[in-house]
């Protein structure tokens, strides 16, 4: 893998790839400070699409077989139970471990789902229907807009590791050439994680004690992330991952009462029917090549009589 990812880049595709990292480091957190920062950051997550299209192939490898539309839903299935039941870890730990973060992030989401509650009043109700509906749908549809651009951060983390790992090839040549290179893209991963807990923080000033935890529980979120990234070897299924969890992480707070529990049990039913059809289908296959080689050797033999 370390061989695909760090294949010759063009001058362009290094500066859309330092725009991607270093840029959006300084663009969050720019955002404490003001509004256009923000609006130019969710612009560039939108862009970094566009260069996920360019890095995704460097996951993969030319000697892959295509995977069919049903391998691929249960490649995503499979990835995001891991991910929410690691994440459920996380958060118990980090409950029971940083008891500021955990009480600051209880009056955060309290604090939010107050103010997506907002009550336009009977007046405005019964006067403007439509322009009341469409308030509801701003308020909830920016949070589903800006969950979705979250899953880019997976682009984000893709380009670091690629970066990085340009780098640890040229400072490190002899242990790159000598073939000992996972400890390179651990590293690379490690440090991705690292400072995606880090970004979580960036955007706004909190005590040490509250920013400690929350750069230690998102860090392990990105190692999560990451370790999904890797193990998939498919960009778009681990930013579907990042998107649909933190949509549904959203709508708990305040639209559906335990969305993400909800949303994770559906996608264990759909996993589960589908890994019994990919099953069965495995030993029709097996079955059918048995036929044919059996069919194979009595020609052999029929012909050697």
């Amino acid at each position: 893998m370390t061989t695909n990812l760090t294949k010759p880049i063009s001058k362009k595709l290094l500066i859309s790839i330092l725009v991607v990292t270093i840029g959006a480091e300084v663009l969050l957190y720019l955002t404490r400070y003001s509004s256009m920062a923000g609006t130019l950051y969710d612009a560039l997550m939108v862009s970094s699409f566009f260069i996920g299209w360019k890095l995704y192939r460097r996951l993969g490898s030319p000697h892959d077989k295509a995977k069919t539309k049903r391998q691929l839903t249960l490649q995503f299935t499979g990835a995001f139970l891991i991910f929410f039941l690691g994440s459920t870890v996380i958060n118990v730990y980090s409950n029971s471990t940083f008891l500021d973060f955990s009480d600051d992030y209880d009056q955060y989401v309290q604090f939010y789902a107050d103010t997506q509650a907002y009550d336009p009043g009977v007046e405005e109700t019964t006067t403007e229907p439509v322009w009341a509906f469409f308030k509801k749908v701003d308020l909830v549809g920016y949070d589903i807009f800006a969950d979705t651009l979250a899953g880019l951060e997976e682009v984000w983390r893709l380009a670091y590791i690629i970066l990085l790992l340009v780098i640890f090839k040229k400072i490190f040549r002899k242990r790159w050439e000598s073939g000992r290179r996972d400890i390179f893209l651990m590293t690379a991963l490690f440090l991705t994680s690292i400072l995606f807990g880090i970004d979580h923080t960036l955007d706004s000033a909190q005590p040490w004690s509250i920013k400690i935890g929350a750069i230690v529980t998102f860090a392990n979120m990105g190692l999560l992330f990451g370790l999904i990234l890797l193990w998939t070897r498919n960009l778009w299924v681990t930013v579907l991952v990042h998107s649909l969890y933190d949509i549904a992480a959203t709508l708990s707070w305040y639209y559906v009462e335990y969305a993400v529990e909800l949303f994770a049990l559906a996608v264990f039913v759909v996993h589960l029917i589908l890994f019994t059809l990919e099953k069965v289908h495995q030993r029709r296959l097996v079955r059918e090549l048995e036929l044919i080689e059996l069919h194979q050797t009595t020609d052999v033999l029929q012909n050697a009589e």
